[in-house]
């Protein structure tokens, strides 16, 4: 694929089988890429936009505790922000992203938040273990969590595919949720939300994420039979669908080239940065969503409709 790219919209022509197309799009990135999964958010150009600095809390979540995997960066560190200015306490699993997630914390607590760091893999259901103890130890109850953490990798063929990156990709992004909602349950009351993060991608098959496609489609059905399972406890399940976020995950899937493409196949022409998907955490995670569960929340900006 050979492209010409600028900052900001513009035309974005590519040749791809012998065809060319050309859409008016706006460009979040230049190439570059990662060689480790998750990614870290330091080494990206442009820094990701985690927080509107004119969204004002209104205490829709007040003395609520939230756990978030993968909130040091990316959409957990969006969700992370947002649920502190409404009100809640974090605690926030993560891999080894530890610059990151010490930058996260500062953070929060600048806008006078309380945030709890924890280094460690949710595919170990250990790990889930000591997430749920430790939160409990330092708060006494869970009111959300938040299954966002995951690792994604581009391959172009099924057979690219090794036994130990489709034994990972499984492992953390549906293990991962499956340990720590389970460790998580017998302290949700009345009340509680949770939320799993699938992909866009699910609903339209990327070809070159065929294992992540797979544990994504995993994680809607997850999020419909728990919701069932869950509602006449008042528990909520529900889900989000993103499109293209400038986030970690991007950089550290794609080859470089692609990531100026990335969210040109929206029909609103642009990806996203993390800032725009918080509000829709909050509404998840708040009572304004008290009659909503089994559900998947599209925010792709018009990849995938209906």
């Amino acid at each position: 694929m050979n492209y010409d790219y600028h900052y900001g919209r513009d035309y974005y022509n590519y040749y791809e089988d012998g065809g060319i197309k050309s859409s008016l799009y706006e460009i979040l990135a230049p190439p570059q890429s990662q060689s480790v999964q998750p990614g870290m958010e330091y080494l990206m150009t442009p820094q990701p936009i985690f927080d509107n600095p004119n969204y004002c809390g209104s205490g829709k979540l007040k003395g609520k505790v939230a756990i978030i995997t993968g909130g040091d960066s990316g959409l957990g560190k969006s969700a992370a922000i947002a649920f502190v200015k409404e009100g809640a306490k974090v605690v926030i699993p993560y891999y080894n992203e530890h610059e990151d997630a010490s930058a996260t914390k500062r953070y929060i607590e600048s806008l006078g938040g309380e945030c709890i760091l924890l280094s460690g893999d949710i595919s170990d259901k250990e790990f889930c273990r000591k997430i749920v103890e430790e939160t409990i130890h330092a708060y006494g109850k869970i009111d959300i969590l938040v299954n966002n953490a995951g690792v994604q990798y581009q391959q172009d063929e099924l057979t690219d595919i090794s036994d130990e990156q489709f034994d990972r990709t499984m492992k953390v992004n549906v293990y991962g949720m499956f340990y720590l909602t389970r460790e998580a349950l017998p302290y949700l009351k009345e009340g509680a939300s949770i939320i799993n993060l699938s992909s866009v991608t699910t609903f339209y098959g990327d070809p070159q994420l065929i294992d992540y496609v797979t544990t994504k489609g995993a994680i809607v059905g997850f999020t419909r039979a728990l919701a069932r399972n869950l509602a006449l406890k008042k528990i909520r399940v529900n889900a989000i669908a993103p499109g293209f976020f400038w986030t970690p995950l991007q950089p550290a899937c794609w080859v470089a080239e692609k990531i100026p493409s990335l969210g040109s196949n929206a029909a609103m022409a642009r990806g996203a940065m993390p800032y725009e998907l918080a509000p829709t955490f909050v509404f998840l995670a708040s009572d304004d969503s008290s009659y909503m569960t089994g559900q998947v929340i599209h925010n792709n900006g018009g990849e995938v409709m209906g």
